[in-house]
Formats: C-alpha cells, structure tokens, sequence
C-alpha cells in the first residue's frame, strides 16, 4: 500500500493540484462525452500506474479491445457477474506471491473493479457483497449511467422512475415510462460496513480527488459509484454532459457524500436546490414527461423524492437549508 504520509495524499483544494499526468490515454472507443470515462480519468490521476483493472462486462470493455488499452496499468477482463470474485483472484494471487518472495511489495498494484451499474445494481450485486464481507482490500468504481448501455440502454434497478428506456416504452399505461424507483445502492453497501464509501461526480473533481486521496489510505473494500452522464442512451448533445453532471448535484437529485465505517457525510450540500425540472429538461429519454403533454403528476412525484431525502438530510444532521 502507498504510503499514507506522502505528499500525494494530501486533500487538494483547487484544480491546479490535481495531476496533470495521465493514466487513462486518449483514443478510446468509448462514446465521446461519456462521463463516466471523465470520472475514471480523474480517480486514475490518484490510483496512478500501478493498477491492474478487473472490468465487468459492459461498456466499458470498449477501453480496452486486444491487443491495445488506454491504460498504463493492467486490464481483466470477466463476465458482468464475476468482477468482484476476479479482483478476489487477483489479490489473493498477489498477496501469496508477495508473501513468498517471488513478488516484491514495492511491486505491489491497487485492485480495481471497474463496472457499469448493471454489473453493479444486479448481476454482480452477490459476489460484491461476498467481497466486501471478507474484507477484501480492493477497490470499487461503478460508473452508472443508470441503465443497461451497452446493449441498447434497457432498464436496469439503477434507472430513475420516469426515464424511458428501452425495454420501459411510454404508453397508455406507463405515461412515466419506469415506474419501478432506483435501488439504493448505497445504503445497501454501507450495511456491509467497508472501510470506505462514496459518491463522486465528473463535474465536481476535487470531490473526487479527495475522496480517492483519503480512501487510499485505507485498508478494505473502497466503493465509489460515480454518476455517469451517457449521451448517447440520455439523447442529448455530447458537449452537455458537464452541464448534466452538475444539474444532478444542484438539484439534488445526485447527492455528493461518503460513509467511514458507517458515519455518513454530505461533502456538498447546495444553499438552494434547483428545481429537477432543469435537469429533466432536455434529455430524451425525459422528453415525455414534458411533450406533447405537460405530465405534472410524473414530475411532481420526482420532486418530491428529492425534496425528501434533503428533508431527512437536513432533520438527521442539522445542515443548514
């Protein structure tokens, strides 16, 4: 493990800290402003060279098509549902070879779980919870983009109530288009009680940095989901993503926090929430609640789940409003 008195570890406080040496190059196949490859990019600059990537089926197995990667690290690749159990494999492997002489620790790489919020939220949801349960030191980044987007954007339990997707069409009987709520994640993982546990945001990276910075002074399981802007399952200009990434945050509907050993904490609580309509507005797969005719109840009732869960932030830590 690095060591936790270096420099590099050190909270940043503006942009001009951040790394400016790459890990993840340019050149992918990847769709062009995906956010989740921005959040990757920038959990890299803290993770550095010595990696080795276990990459969930999904789209990101895009990054790396043999025999090329944009990664200076390693890449696995495994099925959507074995990420976690590889990653297992791959630090065990390490730790017994390190144990014997045959690997040196300076040699040693951080394991990371790379996979999309279908590997996470569902097929992959029991290996993970087997991991984080034994312990494992490894880390994990869920870039969710809140549906199945590399096989034509089917609904995942990471999909909002009131996204259309694919297999969740609007009609006569399904005006919101998902009627089912997003599964909380989080709060699943934080009842594992790992070492560590975050939300991160492309568009808000000293957030991210930091919380990269302090997890990686820690042994045990490290879980980020981080919210994955996709234009191209969202329908929207590419060159919006950034503007998407920060609506979510602003509106609430994205909530910044991190949870050691448990204790949650809201690393960014905005004075005033903007109205979710703006974050709404403008993504195709949205557009029905907005077109050809206005759908308040829909919206109203995703209002509301927001202006709930801040309700309880507020009531249970005291913030201010």
């Amino acid at each position: 493990m690095s060591d936790p008195t270096s420099p590099e570890l050190r909270a940043i406080k503006n942009l001009k800290q951040i790394a400016r040496e790459e890990f993840i190059l340019p050149g992918t196949a990847i769709c062009g402003g995906c956010g989740g490859l921005a959040a990757l990019r920038l959990a890299a600059k803290v993770l550095g060279p010595k990696t080795v990537f276990v990459n969930a089926a999904g789209c990101f197995t895009l990054l790396a098509t043999f025999p090329y990667t944009p990664f200076k690290g390693s890449w696995l690749y495994t099925t959507m549902a074995s990420a976690a159990a590889g990653a297992q494999g791959v630090r065990d492997a390490l730790d017994v070879l390190i144990a014997r002489g045959k690997v040196a620790a300076a040699d040693d790489v951080e394991v990371v779980v790379v996979a999309g919020d279908g590997s996470t939220y569902d097929m992959a949801l029991s290996a993970t919870s087997g991991a984080i349960f034994r312990g494992l030191d490894f880390w994990y980044f869920c870039y969710d983009n809140e549906s199945y987007g590399n096989t034509g954007m089917q609904m995942s339990s990471a999909t909002p109530y009131g996204a259309r997707t694919l297999t969740t069409p609007v009609g006569e009987h399904a005006r919101a288009g998902t009627e089912h709520g997003k599964k909380d994640l989080f709060e699943i993982w934080r009842a594992h009680r790992p070492a560590y546990l975050a939300t991160v945001s492309p568009r808000f990276p000293i957030d991210l940095t930091n919380k990269f910075l302090k997890a990686k002074q820690l042994r045990g399981p490290k879980l980020f989901i981080a919210h994955a802007p996709c234009p191209t399952g969202w329908l929207y200009d590419p060159e919006l993503t950034a503007d998407y990434a920060r609506l979510a945050v602003e509106t609430g509907i994205f909530a910044l926090k991190e949870a050691v050993d448990g204790v949650v904490t809201h690393t960014y609580v905005p004075r005033r929430h903007r109205p979710v309509e703006e974050y709404l507005r403008g993504q195709g797969r949205y557009r029905h609640l907005f077109e050809p005719v206005r759908n308040e109840e829909a919206i109203h009732k995703i209002q509301e789940q927001v202006d709930r869960y801040w309700a309880n932030v507020h009531e249970t830590t005291g913030a201010a409003r």
